[in-house]
């Protein structure tokens, strides 16, 4: 039996060793001592107090609103491109279309003589899904034996049926199908809210990768595979024909030609836009019917659009990887037998100076950026620290573009058209952008995109070559990087 002093030691030693694994924990554990001294360093003052009643109270984005940049803030832009009419991708992904077809409306309001023209998304939108369908089923053949833990497999099901996507998607698509005027196929509930949509396509196909691997299991061969993947793209264009509408092979479409101006009242666009709008679009004298005659997307688009969009060229600023080299995304198209998404890597500055020169010669410039900082929608701006979080909360909120990617805070994710530019001194002061997103946001459905903005947040632009230095187009000979398809930005925007 222990002696009492000796009982009295081993239970001390006992108390000690369990206070100190209790207090000190594992290496980086949140123990209780740490707790207690957030909590003691902790003081809630006067000016914490009234910054805490005011948060609780309010939103957050009201308090933060920089109130000075809101009052330098004006729409005028040395240069417009003449456009009509703001889109709306509804709830759905499908921005990098819309701005690919809006990029194309300007080009189509001219050659036809239109006020105005909408293309179809929902045209483009039905083929894109059935794509995806075929290029999902053909990567399951390819990774018939992959284990399901490999980290491309998990990307291959995560980003190949949603609606993502980006500019090669719009260029391979309208290359093989054309485009269609938006009232010869209109939009429906799938195509504007796409979620159940997909869901329930996806769990279809998923069905179906299931039944190829168990073929694959039992000795099928790839053509028996793809026998069955056939009759699985009947069912999913049957399913979309429900959704979304039958894609029209050719159709016949009346429209509205501009009457055309007499001398006496040409002019300078810009400086009649309030007399346009009051113009009675209705009156009998102001309207000339014209018909295509049966036609076909692909024809409509030559006649009406007829963009060589294989001549536009995608152009990155990614600060994490050297620039003016070739680089490409593995897995990101939407087509089996069409190349993944590629790009040369540039400075910020060369980029500005190639979209301020595109929009100039009047070719609006299709951009990708991350839309979830830095803008109001309710404004209609886009300007860096739009929104005082730091000094609001006293934190530092500081980091940099490259630190952005490398850490997931920033990536494209959002596809928008430059349509005009502030030119001062030589140089862009602010963008105007075209959205998707309807006239109820932002200024009437656009919004104002400062240059700050655009150093921080603008990752991608696609311009026309012509616009690009040849030390660029260069780049673009060169063998291309791979990047693997989980880089940051490389899935698609939407």
């Amino acid at each position: 039996m222990f002696q009492p002093a000796v009982k009295y030691l081993l239970f001390a030693l006992f108390v000690v060793n369990f206070s100190a694994s209790w207090v000190l924990g594992e290496e980086g554990e949140l123990t209780p001592d740490l707790i207690r001294q957030l909590q003691d360093e902790f003081e809630l003052d006067t000016q914490t107090q009234i910054t805490q009643n005011a948060v609780t109270n309010n939103d957050i984005d009201k308090l933060a609103l920089n109130r000075g940049i809101l009052r330098g803030h004006n729409g005028h832009f040395s240069h417009k491109i003449k456009f009509a009419g703001i889109t709306n991708q509804g709830a759905s992904g499908r921005c990098w279309l819309f701005a690919g077809l809006n990029t194309m409306r300007p080009r189509a309001m001219k050659n036809a003589k239109l006020e105005k023209i909408e293309l179809s998304a929902a045209y483009l939108h039905f083929w894109d899904k059935l794509e995806k369908s075929n290029l999902f089923l053909e990567y399951m053949i390819e990774m018939r034996d992959t284990n399901y833990l490999d980290r491309e497999w998990e990307l291959v099901h995560k980003w190949t049926l949603g609606d993502g996507g980006w500019w090669n998607y719009v260029a391979d698509l309208v290359d093989k199908y054309g485009v269609v005027p938006q009232d010869v196929m209109p939009e429906t509930h799938s195509s504007e809210n796409t979620r159940r949509m997909n869901t329930v396509l996806e769990r279809k196909l998923r069905h179906d990768a299931v039944a190829l691997h168990n073929m694959h299991k039992k000795g099928a061969s790839i053509k028996d595979l793809r026998e069955y993947k056939r009759k699985a793209l009947a069912e999913v264009y049957r399913f979309l024909v429900i959704n979304i509408g039958e894609p029209p092979r050719q159709f016949e479409w009346r429209y509205e030609v501009k009457p055309e101006k007499s001398s006496s009242e040409e002019g300078d666009d810009d400086d009649k836009a309030d007399d346009e709008e009051n113009e009675d679009d209705d009156s009998i004298e102001n309207k000339k019917l014209a018909t295509t005659g049966v036609i076909t997307p692909k024809e409509f688009y030559q006649e009406f659009v007829d963009l060589k969009l294989n001549e536009y060229v995608c152009l990155y600023n990614d600060q994490v990887n050297p620039y003016m080299k070739h680089y490409q995304f593995k897995r990101s198209k939407n087509m089996v037998g069409r190349a993944d998404m590629n790009f040369v890597n540039i400075p910020i500055d060369q980029m500005k100076q190639i979209a301020m020169n595109s929009v100039i010669d009047n070719r609006p410039v299709w951009f990708a950026a991350d839309v979830g900082k830095d803008q109001s929608s309710e404004h209609g701006i886009m300007a860096a620290d739009l929104f005082d979080y730091g000094p609001l909360f006293d934190l530092d909120l500081s980091i940099s573009k490259a630190d952005q990617v490398k850490y997931r805070g920033g990536t494209s994710n959002h596809a928008m058209v430059f349509m005009g530019v502030d030119v001062q001194e030589g140089h862009p002061a602010k963008w105007l952008v075209e959205n998707s997103w309807g006239e109820k946001n932002g200024h009437k459905g656009v919004w104002t995109l400062y240059d700050d903005w655009f150093n921080r947040h603008v990752y991608v632009i696609i311009v026309h070559k012509d616009h690009v230095p040849q030390k660029i187009m260069k780049a673009f000979k060169q063998p291309a990087q791979q990047l693997p398809a989980w880089y940051p930005g490389a899935a698609g925007i939407e």
